[in-house]
């Protein structure tokens, strides 16, 4: 990907599994709608389909149950001035050593492994000031810092992790501790600064169209939807969780930590956030998201879903998709996978049956 645009720039913010490509994206919004048209995205991950659509002159909404994907969706589609995310960068800086956290002792290991102290100091005041869920300046600020808050060593925060992922803390101490690596001495607001400089280079995308992001779980928001924008959406184009592929919170575990929630490693207990290993429960989620989803695309509209080319999660999302838009055509895509999958990273060399496109249409 070329970074000489702001657009190219600010459209890839965000590590996170099962990323949309980014021409992929383009390419499906060109395809099915024209400009003025609306989007939906009630599982918008890392949001690539609203940011996208709205640089496209589409006006887009999105919901999305994970914060860390939140913040980098908010953060692409209304980025705050350079000067004030550089100026709250200088207060969270100097007020580094006003906080103290405490580490459990299950993580103290792997706290002393994976950042400096300076670091942690820097972390630990950014976490405590950072009003990232009302405030545009500390949810970009914010964004920057959990994008490199782990990933390879000198280029993050961390000791060398996953960027994509956290790994459970004591696979990364183990693994810390065999090749003898340490964490990066790096001096945080210079380390953020030359980050923001590069990303604010070539100055912010230019949006033309309206967007929403929603911090919450589909089933619970898709309803309060109903009364603006009933039969008003072009496009409905998603891509749910798969079927037993990963957990999303737990991946993020660190971020989530960064962001103000508890410290563990721990699967979540609430609805709709852990590994959806039950088909029973992940065909009612579909069931409830697309149900009411139906009621906001319009009768010339266009369904668009990516999905697990896996026989269990493929033939659970299409049943859910014809019995929620009745007398719909569709046709299927194949989408086989064009590199490695990330498994492989971990010796598994098995073949994968990539993915699947369900695309549903009156005409």
């Amino acid at each position: 990907m070329s970074y000489q645009t702001a657009y190219h720039r600010w459209v890839g913010i965000g590590p996170y599994y099962a990323m949309f490509p980014t021409s992929f994206v383009e390419d499906t919004i060109k395809k099915y709608t024209q400009p003025g048209d609306w989007i939906f995205d009630p599982f918008a991950g890392r949001a690539s389909s609203v940011f996208i659509g709205t640089a496209l002159n589409r006006p887009a909404i999105g919901i999305e149950i994970n914060p860390v994907g939140w913040v980098y969706g908010k953060t692409k589609t209304s980025p705050a001035p350079k000067e004030m995310v550089l100026a709250r960068l200088e207060q969270i800086s100097l007020n580094a050593d006003s906080f103290s956290f405490k580490i459990p002792d299950s993580f103290q290991e792997f706290f002393n492994l994976c950042f400096s102290e300076q670091t942690l100091k820097f972390l630990v005041s950014a976490r405590n000031m950072l009003d990232w869920r009302n405030s545009d300046v500390d949810r970009t600020l914010m964004a920057f810092i959990l994008i490199d808050l782990h990933g390879s060593r000198q280029r993050s925060f961390s000791n060398q992790m996953r960027q994509s992922k956290a790994m459970a803390p004591k696979y990364s101490v183990r693994w810390w501790k065999e090749h003898k690596t340490t964490p990066p001495e790096i001096e945080p607001k210079s380390f953020m600064q030359k980050k923001i400089d590069w990303r604010y280079e070539k100055g912010t995308p230019i949006l033309p169209a309206q967007s929403e992001l929603i911090l919450g779980d589909s089933t619970q928001v898709i309803n309060d939807l109903n009364e603006s924008y009933q039969n008003k959406i072009k496009l409905l184009f998603t891509s749910p969780p798969y079927i037993d592929v990963t957990d999303y919170h737990r991946d993020q575990w660190l971020r989530l930590w960064m962001l103000g929630e508890e410290l563990s490693y721990k699967r979540k207990t609430e609805k709709h956030k852990a590994t959806f290993a039950s088909s029973i429960e992940y065909e009612k989620l579909l069931l409830d998201v697309f149900q009411k989803s139906s009621q906001l695309v319009c009768s010339d509209g266009y369904v668009y879903v990516r999905t697990d080319a896996r026989k269990n999660t493929f033939e659970i999302t299409l049943k859910v998709l014809k019995q929620c838009f009745p007398g719909w055509k569709y046709r299927t895509i194949k989408q086989p996978y064009s590199k490695n999958t990330q498994t492989a990273l971990f010796g598994d060399k098995s073949s994968k049956p990539g993915e699947k496109d369900i695309v549903l249409y009156r005409q």
